[in-house]
């Protein structure tokens, strides 16, 4: 059993129990309910709760929460063409594509023919100018599939369009100074010693990964075609992406970091208001891409930017709202029940994706949430 440290409210000990149980590796967790945090650990000799690990993609979630607010704000459109912000954009079938179904990843555009060399790929605006000019592989809003590394890149050019700053700069200035939130897309060098490399998956004779054929559409959408192009569990070890902050796997978080972005997304914290009003923070969540995802071949839910994420984990309330993370994190806001959860971890799980010891881990914050509520 892992030795934990940190600290949960009253009534909460049981997700304490739960992550000293099923904790593999070094590995923090943190979550809030109503704008109070309520779960703050930590475990492994070579971490702290202030340490910043790679987020992977839960880097789209910062992003789209950004985007939420330029929607809100009305600066963006999302039944615009994105050829309205982004002229270049509209050449081969592209000129059609609305804001709503790029980022619902319906545009067939998951990554270039000629793919990215490791320098090209954590440039969002090189990739941008990349794929505005590629054709794309489906025909936009007849399927949908994981635009995995490029999607960051996408929304970001659009921002960059309509407000004349980056998407990170945007984040910075609008959720993580304002709100205090540890998740930096671009870190900056000060901060440097604070972060915690990942460490590769264990691969074992019986644990292997089939890897896609190089010009197949998952070999495409990964950048497996390119022989200069970094493996994906590597990306936030290097510095240039950490330095940038690709929108789309680039930024570096703590666990804190991660459950207070989406706290301050959905309730009250600090004394300030919820981030996104209600009515936004649903459109962003309904479901938008339902079945099967044609780049990962799986079942898959996405609403606009975010994970459906009450569609894997059963507890959450209808709305739920985040992204997860190759690197194991995960991540959401769960506005009906008041619940924003952050998790990451040192070493990739096999297979990357979101670690499945956050299932045991979400059961638990839901049970004592529900014993806790009700107490007379």
């Amino acid at each position: 059993m892992a030795n934990i440290k940190g600290t949960v409210r009253p009534g909460f000990e049981q997700v304490r129990d739960e992550f000293a149980a099923v904790a593999d590796g070094s590995a923090q967790l943190a979550a809030y309910h109503r704008g109070e945090q309520v779960v703050d650990l930590w475990t492994g000799e070579d971490i702290d709760g202030d340490s910043l690990i790679g987020a992977y993609s839960a880097s789209k979630g910062a992003a789209h929460l950004t985007v939420a607010l330029l929607v809100q704000d009305g600066v963006l459109d999302l039944d615009q063409r994105v050829s309205h912000y982004w002229p270049e954009f509209a050449v081969e079938g592209k000129q059609d594509v609305t804001l709503r179904d790029l980022l619902a990843h319906r545009a067939g555009l998951v990554g270039s023919d000629e793919g990215f060399s490791r320098a090209e790929l954590a440039d969002d605006r090189i990739v941008a100018e990349r794929l505005a000019r590629q054709r794309p592989f489906w025909r936009p809003g007849t399927a949908f599939g994981y635009h995995a590394l490029v999607i960051g890149a996408l929304s970001g050019e659009v921002v960059l369009r309509a407000t004349g700053r980056t998407l990170q700069e945007n984040f910075a200035d609008r959720i993580s100074k304002p709100y205090t939130v540890d998740f930096h897309l671009g870190l900056p060098a000060e901060l440097e010693p604070r972060f915690v490399a990942t460490q590769p998956m264990v691969l074992t004779p019986e644990r292997q990964l089939p890897l896609p054929a190089a010009n197949s559409l998952q070999g495409i959408a990964f950048n497996r075609q390119h022989p200069a192009g970094p493996e994906v569990w590597e990306l936030p070890n290097l510095p240039e992406v950490r330095r940038l902050g690709s929108a789309s796997f680039g930024g570096v978080a703590s666990a804190r970091g991660l459950a207070r972005m989406y706290a301050a997304a959905i309730s009250p914290l600090d004394g300030e208001s919820p981030m996104l009003k209600p009515e936004i923070a649903a459109e962003f969540a309904q479901i938008h891409s339902i079945g099967r995802d044609v780049v990962l071949g799986e079942q898959k839910a996405f609403g606009i930017g975010f994970h459906a994420t009450g569609e894997r984990y059963p507890e959450l309330g209808q709305g739920s709202f985040g992204h997860s993370g190759a690197g194991g994190q995960q991540a959401f806001a769960d506005p009906r029940n008041g619940i924003a959860y952050g998790y990451t971890r040192r070493r990739i799980p096999f297979p990357a994706a979101a670690a499945p010891e956050n299932e045991s881990l979400i059961r638990a914050l839901y049970s004592a949430l529900r014993a806790v509520e009700s107490r007379p």
